[in-house]
């Protein structure tokens, strides 16, 4: 079924005609004849009818004329200068540049059962001007209203958890949702963005306290992991100094040398028994 609404959203777009008649349809007798009159009109002031037939769009527009309530042959006119009946044609100006606007804040309830607060920007276009005019009645309006449901729709079936971690990823897939939802209406998602998820106070605390909580778990752990490898620095040199007496004396004066450069105090400091020894022999 889905496959079948997809494929019949891209007829739709390809020949968008197709749901309100072929262009250039039969308008019947009375048609012509209006036609052949306000011609007949436009040569008979034809002084003033080039400031009544012609007109001008910009570079960034597209026209769709409407004659006699039946798309003009040929589709959507200009840019530039062309030429109508102002009796018989009804002329809609489209324009084709990108439009962005912000998704309202939508309160959406995910996954795992957290409200959050979520709003987005949409950037899309119009590459159709027949579909934009024909198949929807407000084009923009009808696209806003799409985004806003299709991000509640979207952000449900997710958990909190993946919504704050792949976030490029949600915006990726709501603008392949709107693009294939808009293609009928003659309209191109460029790019959505998901600009803010705002979560509740008491979530927010939460949140830091755990996270607060885990660095000093692993502060702790590093503390730790540092008093060991300290602990067994230490063991290797107490064993080196104890195989070597006069390693000990060695450190003494070091640890003198260390003390008198810092500040000028009297240190004392206990006599080697081992140095008395040597005079006591002789």
């Amino acid at each position: 079924m889905a496959g079948d609404a997809e494929k019949g959203g891209a007829v739709a777009s390809a020949n968008p005609d197709q749901r309100y008649g072929n262009q250039g349809e039969d308008i019947g007798p009375c048609g012509y004849v209006l036609i052949g009159l306000s011609i007949l009109m436009c040569v008979l002031l034809f002084p003033l009818a080039p400031f009544f037939i012609l007109k001008v769009v910009q570079q960034y527009e597209k026209a769709v004329i409407f004659r006699l309530g039946c798309i003009r042959p040929g589709g959507a006119a200009g840019p530039g200068l062309f030429t109508y009946l102002p009796c018989t044609d009804d002329i809609h100006v489209v324009d084709m540049r990108t439009v962005s606007f912000d998704v309202p804040p939508q309160e959406i309830l995910t996954k795992d059962s957290v409200t959050i607060t979520v709003d987005a920007v949409v950037y899309f276009r119009i590459q159709d001007a027949v579909s934009s005019v024909c198949n929807v009645d407000n084009v923009k309006t009808a696209t806003r209203l799409l985004s806003q449901t299709t991000l509640r729709n979207m952000l449900g079936t997710k958990s909190l958890s993946e919504i704050l971690a792949e976030r490029e990823e949600i915006s990726n897939a709501m603008q392949q949702i709107l693009d294939d939802a808009t293609d009928p209406w003659g309209v191109l998602v460029e790019r959505v963005e998901v600009k803010d998820v705002r979560l509740p106070q008491n979530l927010q605390r939460a949140m830091a306290a755990e996270a607060e909580a885990h660095r000093d778990a692993k502060a702790k752990v590093i503390a730790a992991e540092g008093e060991l490898n300290a602990s067994k620095a230490l063991k290797e040199a107490a064993d080196v100094i104890a195989e070597s007496p006069s390693a000990l004396q060695l450190r003494y004066l070091q640890t003198l040398s260390a003390i008198a450069a810092e500040r000028n105090s009297t240190i004392l400091f206990p006599m080697p028994i081992d140095m008395m020894k040597a005079f006591a022999d002789k």
